[in-house]
């Protein structure tokens, strides 16, 4: 099974664990960080069904997404009693908008997004395999505007100890994918105690990284 069919898979048997029914904690603590302006436009990449587009739509005028999976676009608007404008752009991709929000569906890595000047990645990296990443970080960097910002959530794990998805991106990996033109922060690290269910599960260590990544003009 390829990593699409197993999305796709996961979504249509409505496996989805990594879905929080809340806005993330973490996008409500340090979105700040980015020094956001309404003006300012937003992407959230591999975003699912997620309230988090709910909350930056409310604070942003342009907010796009990509997700691969269709039943949980339409179930995202479903389940707000928004109905989106639907356009179908080509054979590969369907575009629904409805006020500040558009989402595109189909393969992240061909989507048509327009340049933002902030990305929000809370479950996207940590989504994508190891032989893909570099690629899909070079998809963040096209879209993302000179002077630009991204807010980056991570896990940091042993790999070997579990298999993914979500996968360890550890710190020396983030810092490889933006070592050139980028200032890199950690802004925050939170350690999983002994009652977490993957230390419980035979983790070693687990632990929730967030970085602030800037764009050099």
């Amino acid at each position: 099974m390829n990593d699409y069919e197993l999305w796709h898979d996961k979504w249509a048997a409505n496996k989805i664990g990594f879905h929080l029914d809340d806005v993330n904690p973490l996008l409500i603590e340090h979105w700040n960080k980015l020094t956001p302006t309404r003006e300012q436009s937003v992407f959230v990449p591999l975003c699912g069904k997620s309230e988090d587009l709910v909350w930056l739509a409310a604070r942003h005028d342009n907010v796009q997404g990509v997700e691969l999976s269709q039943i949980a676009v339409r179930s995202f608007f479903a389940e707000h009693f928004y109905t989106p404008l639907v356009t179908t752009l080509n054979s590969q991709f369907e575009l629904y908008q409805f006020d500040e929000l558009s989402i595109y569906t189909g393969d992240y890595f061909s989507a048509p997004v327009e340049s933002v000047d902030l990305i929000y990645d809370r479950a996207a990296l940590i989504a994508i395999p190891h032989d893909l990443r570099a690629m899909y970080v070079e998809k963040l960097k096209q879209v993302l505007k000179p002077g630009g910002k991204i807010l980056l959530v991570t896990l940091d794990y042993i790999q070997d100890q579990l298999a993914g998805p979500p996968y360890s991106v550890p710190e020396a990996e983030v810092a490889a994918y933006f070592d050139e033109g980028y200032r890199i922060t950690r802004l925050a690290r939170d350690e999983a105690g002994s009652e977490h269910r993957r230390i419980k599960q035979g983790l070693t260590r687990f632990a929730e990284e967030v970085w602030l990544i800037e764009a050099l003009v």
